[in-house]
């Protein structure tokens, strides 16, 4: 068995600025560790995984590298990054590198995208895979959304005693399904000739067209739109629907949402990265990350969802809630830190409020999804969760709300609802 975990690229997670300017969205940190480490924890822990793949086409990052070697140590598996000469789609660059993936005699390999936070139920998938379809199926992890929502995602027509999959349609414009693409699939090596054939399909309507630059455009495949739709029907593909936990992580107000999820799995998988109340600590209400590098005053009170960072200052009296507060960052007495993101080493003075509006999906509905706002709405900046970018400075007693902060600003006042390039 193997895994590969689509990570995107530089010109992706423009939705993720200011954020994504400071390190590769992959590598920015959801309930205290970088988002891909979910996904590698989910690898590792699949009995007979042999190699991790990350494929994208980041330039080859120090932090990146960082990261791989001391995951590699951490999991104890071999963990590699392929570096796609182009943005290839998420079919073109697993066919790109079909050698690597098949190397070593992968009998099925585990396809994800590292945008999304889960449950990954990966050894589900495995056994659901021997229950349903033959030894070449391919399987597609599936949840249930809202009928409004579904629209935005991939939708899956299945049938309901074999799970398998008759109709497939990426963001719909009319209502198909309830039942959506968590962007976790189960291949095995069968799958590069369905995407081989759109390959070749590609390159004959380029030979057609004759244009000048056409040659990269062929190899650049769409796993959903391509692929998944001239499957559905044949009896190879199959939907293993989850009830677990899932979102996308595409906005920075998703991250908050993220962390919340694995923050509550964390009282299963690991509850000793939850802090607990001490005597002499900080109070804390609901799950809480706090990194052991973080000083803490006692009389903070933090929680619920709160993200604590790698050298954060955390001061007396302040109030931290739904936030993620990036490493090197210092909250000095009495400030209140409420739906925000806090930049790397950026600084919250006295008595000042930072605070946003949550998005997070309606609590009454249990099949609602996180909407992934646009920035504006009738010439407006939506209320969303307020952002500051990294080395943002907040003097002392002032309100910051709804706002996005770019990084390297000192504010001199309040402000409301505004982004501040």
């Amino acid at each position: 068995l193997k895994a590969v975990i689509l990570i995107g690229g530089p010109q992706k997670g423009t939705r993720f600025r200011p954020l994504s300017f400071e390190v590769p969205k992959p590598l920015f940190p959801v309930a205290g560790v970088p988002m891909v480490q979910h996904h590698i924890e989910a690898c590792a822990k699949v009995p007979g995984m042999k190699e991790i793949l990350l494929m994208g086409f980041y330039q080859p990052h120090e932090a990146l590298s960082r990261f791989l070697v001391s995951a590699q140590q951490e999991f104890k598996i071999p963990i590699r990054y392929l570096q796609e000469y182009a943005a290839l789609g998420t079919g073109g660059g697993i066919y790109h590198f079909r050698d690597q993936i098949l190397s070593g005699g992968a009998e099925a390999f585990f396809v994800l995208n590292a945008d999304v936070c889960s449950e990954f139920p990966l050894q589900e998938m495995l056994e659901f895979r021997q229950q349903h379809g033959d030894a070449h199926s391919f399987v597609i992890l599936g949840t249930t959304a809202n009928r409004t929502q579904a629209l935005n995602y991939g939708c899956i027509v299945a049938n309901t005693d074999t799970q398998e999959v008759q109709h497939y349609v990426e963001k719909p414009s009319t209502f198909v399904s309830e039942i959506i693409n968590c962007g976790v699939y189960l291949f095995t090596p069968a799958i590069f000739q369905h995407i081989g054939e759109v390959f070749q399909r590609n390159q004959q309507e380029l030979v057609l067209e004759e244009s000048s630059n056409g040659w990269q455009r062929a190899e650049v495949i769409r796993l959903e739109q391509d692929v998944f739709t001239a499957l559905a029907g044949s009896g190879k593909l199959y939907v293993y629907k989850t009830d677990g936990f899932w979102s996308q992580i595409k906005s920075a107000g998703s991250a908050i949402y993220a962390s919340r999820l694995y923050l509550n799995q964390y009282s299963k998988s690991h509850p000793e990265r939850l802090a607990q109340n001490k005597a002499g600590g900080p109070v804390i209400r609901g799950n809480v990350y706090i990194h052991p590098t973080a000083s803490i005053d006692s009389t903070a009170v933090l929680g619920p969802n709160v993200s604590i960072g790698e050298g954060v200052t955390v001061g007396a009296g302040v109030r931290v809630r739904e936030s993620i507060v990036l490493h090197g960052a210092s909250l000095h007495d009495h400030t209140c830190v409420l739906n925000t993101i806090v930049g790397w080493d950026s600084t919250i003075g006295r008595w000042a409020r930072v605070e946003g509006t949550p998005s997070d999906p309606n609590p009454n509905d249990p099949y609602a999804k996180i909407d992934s706002e646009t920035l504006f709405r009738d010439g407006r900046l939506t209320p969303s969760i307020t952002i500051l970018g990294c080395s943002v400075t907040i003097p002392a007693e002032v309100v910051i709300l709804n706002s996005i902060v770019l990084p390297h600003k000192e504010l001199s006042r309040s402000y409301k609802n505004q982004i501040i390039l």
